[in-house]
């Protein structure tokens, strides 16, 4: 069986690619199958894609994907089943998922982990956002063999297009990356972390306040891990920049890992991918009750669920007071993730997609 895999980015480039499919490469060649990947933007394009300027270079890059994707056509008969990652071209209709399906008559697999039918617009997209054309979710939900979605808010929605969609989680690779779990008890400074990019930090805003009030009380660090600086009024603030080499090691500078949300639509789509990570390397996750993170964090089993600013602050204080409780939870909080949220635990429901 041969899997072309349609996705936005370069391999192992974005986080939503690295765990939604690219982590089960090696699963699927060691079980038979062969498989390719197409992005739609080069390496090159990639590396000045978030960055000021290049204006020129960026247009030829974005031309030079819709090159790639039309030459992309005349090798499908060469494929079993093509899994969409999100979308075949950045803007614009969906007129390659309609050639795919409807046309050519391939199995098509749509994948997404947001609410990406949404106009999610910052002052990144703002210029391309109204030529996206996110309603085309609607039309590729229907011509697709089956839907696989992130959590069940986003199947639920799949569902008023196509009966077979379908819950697929974001999952986490505790035996090759996330494979080491964090001492509670080293010495050091107390580290409260977050990361995220740029387009996420703007949920940091409501935690601010309680932050402020707890390091007039104790010694610690709120250590952001981020493509982007924030600009925030804590003396307890420290910027990390994400790099994927060290990205492990960054992370397990954490003792408690922060997940903060709106309850909007746009958040009820998202998969609880931060708190995977904390929990994965034995930290406490603390998270807003939207979206997915109340089905992975059990208050007070392997976390915390902080709807108020008083429930943030009482949470945080018990955990920097108590070393033995950060402990307790965050062996829960492992736990989970390889029971429920692993690549091992989930390979039978991925590779499912394909029968």
């Amino acid at each position: 069986m041969q899997i072309l895999f349609i996705a936005p980015y370069p391999h192992g480039k974005a986080p939503s690619q690295r765990f939604r499919f690219e982590q089960y490469f090696d699963l699927l060649t060691q079980a038979g199958y062969k498989w390719k990947l197409a992005p739609f933007i080069s390496d090159s394009t990639w590396a000045i894609l978030y960055k000021p300027g290049h204006t020129v270079a960026k247009v030829s890059g974005i031309v030079a994907g819709f090159i790639r994707r039309f030459l992309l056509l005349f090798t499908l008969s060469n494929y079993d089943y093509v899994f969409i990652h999100r979308e075949a071209s950045p803007i614009g209709p969906p007129i390659f998922e309609w050639i795919i399906a409807k046309l050519l008559r391939k199995k098509v697999i749509y994948d997404f982990d947001d609410a990406i039918w949404l106009a999610n617009t910052s002052e990144t997209n703002k210029i391309v956002a109204g030529i996206k054309w996110h309603h085309k979710v609607d039309a590729i939900c229907k011509w697709a063999y089956k839907v696989s979605c992130g959590n069940a808010y986003l199947r639920n929605y799949a569902r008023q297009f196509n009966t077979n969609a379908l819950i697929n989680p974001t999952t986490i690779d505790t035996l090759n990356l996330h494979n080491q779990v964090r001492n509670q008890r080293a010495g050091g400074p107390l580290v409260i972390g977050w990361t995220g990019t740029h387009s996420t930090l703007q949920y940091l805003q409501q935690i601010v306040p309680v932050l402020a009030k707890l390091e007039k009380e104790f010694e610690f660090e709120f250590r952001v891990i981020s493509n982007q600086a924030p600009n925030l009024p804590l003396k307890s603030l420290m910027y990390q920049p994400w790099r994927k080499e060290s990205e492990i090691q960054d992370l397990l500078g954490f003792h408690v890992g922060l997940m903060p949300l709106e309850d909007d639509l746009w958040a009820k789509g998202k998969c609880a991918f931060k708190a995977l990570q904390y929990m994965a390397l034995g930290e406490p996750a603390l998270v807003s009750p939207v979206g997915m993170n109340t089905e992975v964090v059990q208050n007070g089993v392997n976390g915390y669920i902080c709807a108020t600013p008083e429930e943030w602050e009482q949470s945080l204080r018990n955990l920097l007071q108590n070393p033995e409780l950060r402990e307790e939870l965050g062996t829960q909080a492992r736990q989970t993730i390889v029971e429920r949220y692993s690549v091992v635990a989930n390979w039978p429901n991925f590779l499912a997609l394909f029968n």
